[in-house]
């Protein structure tokens, strides 16, 4: 069975890096970074810096989990309004 998971370069803080996601993880870090009026470099360079271990790849797949489950919760208790992209990782990109 052939990997689902695929190897992307990209320019994070001036650095040229490369992770490795699977589609999904990719397609719902491009979406936040739309929702938060971002280019990925800027949402991938927020994740890194505020990362405290691990490697990239790890630290975006926790961040997007992190984002869809905090959605979920809002929507869970009712506050899924304006502020649905409001999420305890935002601390991440605010501090970048």
């Amino acid at each position: 069975m052939k990997s689902l998971v695929a190897k992307r370069s990209i320019v994070a803080a001036g650095h040229k890096t490369s992770v490795s996601l699977e589609d999904a993880f990719w397609e719902g870090l491009k979406e936040i970074a739309r929702g938060r009026n971002m280019t990925l470099s800027e949402l991938v360079a927020a994740i890194d810096s505020g990362r405290r271990h691990g490697n990239l790849s790890s630290a975006i797949r926790l961040f997007v989990l992190d984002f869809y489950r905090n959605q979920l919760a809002e929507v869970k208790t009712g506050e899924a309004a304006e502020g649905h992209l409001a999420m305890k990782a935002e601390a991440v990109t605010q501090s970048a």
